[in-house]
């Protein structure tokens, strides 16, 4: 029985050949990575394109732009209470607003009252965050009362609305933010 050693030349070889090999898979994988990438890409961008076409054709577009689907208007009233801010949303017909997605951002010394609604909501099953309260309504207005700290008025506050709505064809829109200045009034104590 003989056993046979691989000469140094013999290893060298191999060695190169397992280099070659792996370096080919690299760039095999590579190459097919990138493929796949830039097919998925265009793939979402088509399907992009068809949920939002932006033709002048309506009948084309399966879904409707945030903007279409929903109108938001907000307004203050200055009140000896503080400053009323009432959020009007008006809902196209097939979408819906989360309630528990309204939310204000404000700086330090401002609060506000938990909200009111001119209307009650109705619980969906919601493929996203299960069952939750919702609008579906026509026309809903949240109401809050914004007050400072320390009583006194305040010009130009920051203000950000928060919210979400949803088509019930089955698109949920990014979350929105507007941005809006706010007088605050002072408190009669």
């Amino acid at each position: 029985m003989s056993i046979k050693i691989p000469t140094l030349q013999a290893v060298a070889i191999n060695k190169r050949a397992i280099k070659f090999h792996a370096l080919s898979f690299t760039v095999a994988t590579t190459s097919l990575m990138t493929a796949l990438s830039m097919t998925s890409i265009s793939a979402q961008a088509a399907g992009l394109n068809d949920l939002f076409n932006n033709s002048s054709s309506a009948s084309q577009s399966k879904f409707l732009p945030v903007d279409e689907a929903f109108q938001v208007i907000s307004s203050t009233k200055a009140t000896s209470k503080g400053t009323r801010l009432s959020i009007t949303f008006d809902i196209t017909p097939g979408h819906y607003v989360y309630k528990d997605q309204l939310a204000l951002s404000f700086p330090k010394g401002v609060n506000a009252t938990p909200f009111t609604f001119n209307q009650a909501p109705v619980s969906i099953d919601d493929p996203t965050f299960g069952k939750v309260p919702v609008f579906t309504q026509r026309s809903v207005v949240a109401t809050t009362m914004l007050t400072t700290n320390n009583g006194k008025g305040a010009k130009n506050a920051p203000i950000i609305i928060g919210w979400q709505g949803c088509a019930k064809a089955g698109l949920c829109y990014p979350p929105e933010k507007i941005k809006t200045k706010v007088n605050i009034a002072a408190t009669r104590r």
